[in-house]
């Protein structure tokens, strides 16, 4: 590709003697498991979001699954999302045996709706929501809160995406019981394999967290529960404490790098992504909205310009969940969006000459 879709490797030119002196660190002391950098990181990524507890665990899957589980959360309960996310959302509510419901989002946002999650809880019975901040904005948080509240429902955000974003200056896991993290090495802040955190408030809920990713475990062979296989290594802690030191940084070039294409594509056929006034979008991913979708996105290819689509089939339409009988229209605003977006290329240390090249070649194919 002349343009890649992203890079997750060039970060490392800067921080390559930090993460190989990291690493040596836990060869030598020999702590793979439990190890000290689980611990700083969990406090070091706590303090980062501002939150009273951060808990490591294995991925950002086992993040919403352990959540879900510490809350009591399971069979004969509704777990009500959006259709335009990563089946890792719905795959945790179907793993704790519960069952999926799905909301419309809002058409400039591409977050949960509280319009349409009103209108279900008005006449559908549901034990939590989970809220999805997509691209790197976080959904309307005071608006789903407000009905949760009314509802006694559970919330649970899921943060994938929104590392470093805010809303009305408050980040993930503030509004919510809980928010989920994922560290895959694509995410803005990633591990060097699968890794993941949730970010709580509350005491109670973190100390189960915790002792339900160690076997339900609270001192070794001592079990208050049966658990689940799903620490943090310490490797991975220790490589994203190193990381995480830049992520502001990074962050910033992200905001520099989103603002150049929003300037260029300003006059452009395509719909540049929105921010709410109140919100600080962290920009995991740049997307637009465009007519003939497929075709830009081949042309572009043609070009040696890499995008992707985040994501083209709705949850609601895949195979996977066939069985609860779920029809096209069923959610038209998701459906006309996975449609219609187009991610480019965008990763922080990207060139803006790179931007300008990928916005040149978009302008000249939507004439």
């Amino acid at each position: 590709m002349t343009i890649p879709f992203t890079s997750i490797t060039d970060c490392y030119r800067e921080i390559l003697d930090e993460v190989k002196q990291a690493v040596t660190k836990v060869m030598k002391k020999g702590q793979f498991i439990n190890g000290e950098d689980v611990t700083l990181f969990e406090q070091e990524f706590a303090a980062y979001c501002d939150t009273k507890y951060a808990i490591g665990c294995s991925n950002g899957t086992d993040a919403l699954i352990l959540t879900l589980k510490a809350l009591g959360i399971g069979e004969g309960d509704v777990v009500v999302t959006v259709p335009n996310t990563f089946i890792a959302t719905t795959e945790a509510i179907s793993a704790v045996g519960a069952t999926i419901a799905f909301v419309d989002i809002d058409e400039r946002t591409y977050t949960m709706s509280p319009e349409s999650l009103s209108q279900f809880l008005s006449n559908n019975k549901a034990t939590a929501i989970i809220p999805v901040h997509l691209y790197g904005q976080m959904a309307n948080m005071p608006k789903i809160i407000k009905l949760a509240h009314r509802y006694q429902l559970h919330v649970i955000e899921d943060a994938a995406q929104a590392h470093g974003a805010t809303l009305n200056g408050k980040q993930p896991g503030h509004f919510g019981d809980a928010a989920t993290f994922s560290f895959f090495p694509g995410k803005n802040l990633g591990a060097f394999g699968d890794a993941g955190a949730v970010v709580t408030n509350n005491h109670s809920l973190a100390n189960r967290i915790k002792m339900l990713s160690n076997h339900g475990r609270v001192e070794k062979y001592q079990h208050l529960s049966e658990g689940y296989n799903s620490r943090l290594d310490t490797l991975q802690a220790a490589i994203l404490r190193v990381k995480l030191k830049h992520l502001t940084h990074w962050t910033n070039l992200r905001k520099l790098h989103a603002a150049l294409y929003s300037t260029l594509l300003e006059d452009c056929p395509v719909t540049i992504p929105y921010i709410n006034e109140t919100a600080d979008h962290s920009f995991h991913l740049y997307v637009i909205r465009v007519a003939n979708r497929d075709q830009l996105q081949a042309r572009l290819l043609q070009q040696g310009i890499q995008t992707g689509i985040h994501y083209p089939i709705p949850l609601h339409l895949q195979r996977a969940y066939r069985h609860y009988h779920f029809h096209e229209g069923d959610f038209p605003i998701s459906e006309k969006i996975s449609q219609e977006v187009l991610s480019l290329p965008f990763w922080p240390e990207m060139k803006p000459s790179q931007i300008n090249e990928v916005c040149a070649a978009i302008i000249h194919e939507t004439k």
